[in-house]
């Protein structure tokens, strides 16, 4: 067995000393903001607060939890989120695996098209005027269809398909299987990584997604969850009613911003450890080609 050098030993410590400061700077701003969510507005104010609750309150939780219009919204980011997700995964998935296939013809223009809207969209206007020309104003729609393909996501997808040996869907050919059945029956069961990576990217993009909805929604109960909590800051920020009474969001404006904060992440941080495995390993296995 060779032992390390000398120099790389050094190189194995200084690599730790490095990793272990960038978690803590990384960790410390989540623990903060954890703590501000739980401490009085007197301490937040003076400055106090840094890893641990200081003046213990729940206030802000209370009021927060018992509105009955913050579950609605909650139960609005839910389903946005499903639907918005599985339109875009099915979406993605297809014209990824379509242009994985370096026989297609016409395949530059495809991807050149998608590249296009990387650098040149429509506009804010146009793209409300399209939406609201559809009938989709006031509907999940309007979130799921404008945002349905995220050409990084695409790409990596793409990359992905080009990666896996082409034996496999030539002997599938062989034994009769369809596009759709090869699709379906032997490349996604065999891009478990890749298609979790994209699950995640496009849940915690639509669930911290506010503005699709401030735009195309003219309900309050048709929000999500982001845009009540934008309002509930808005209000304790300028003394307006944000869905709690003006009075109770005063006594909370300190620590108001870091409740939304917690509420808004932690599902998202309750999904992140189930499909982190897949994680590194998709975009890496992604990433093999360009």
């Amino acid at each position: 067995m060779v032992r390390p050098s000398r120099s790389y030993r050094v190189f194995q410590g200084v690599n730790g000393v490095i990793l272990t400061l960038v978690v803590i700077v990384t960790l410390y701003p989540f623990a903060n903001i954890i703590a501000r969510s739980f401490s009085s507005e007197r301490q937040i104010r003076a400055g106090e607060v840094t890893l641990w609750p200081e003046g213990f309150n729940l206030t802000t939780y209370k009021i927060v939890f018992q509105d009955s219009m913050f579950w609605r919204n909650y139960g609005n980011t839910v389903l946005y989120t499903v639907v918005a997700t599985a339109v875009a995964m099915v979406l993605t998935t297809c014209y990824a695996y379509v242009l994985s296939k370096k026989h297609l013809k016409g395949r530059g223009v495809l991807v050149g098209v998608a590249v296009f809207t990387m650098f040149f969209t429509g506009g804010l206007i146009p793209n409300y005027v399209l939406v609201t020309s559809l009938g989709l104003k006031n509907s999940v729609w309007a979130i799921a269809l404008p945002n349905a393909i995220s050409v990084f996501n695409l790409l990596v997808m793409k990359a992905f398909f080009e990666s896996l040996p082409t034996e496999l869907e030539e002997a599938a050919q062989i034994d009769g299987l369809s596009t759709y059945g090869i699709l379906l029956r032997i490349v996604l069961p065999l891009s478990k990584a890749v298609v979790a990576t994209m699950v995640l990217f496009y849940s915690v993009s639509f669930w911290n997604s506010w503005f699709s909805a401030f735009l195309y929604m003219d309900k309050s109960e048709l929000m999500p969850v982001t845009v009540y909590l934008r309002n509930l800051i808005s209000g304790a920020t300028t003394g307006g009613n944000a869905g709690a009474a003006d009075a109770q969001l005063s006594q909370v404006g300190a620590n108001i911003q870091a409740v939304t904060i917690v509420l808004t992440s932690l599902p998202i941080l309750c999904v992140y450890p189930l499909v982190q495995r897949y994680f590194v390993s998709g975009v890496m296995l992604g990433a093999v080609k360009g």
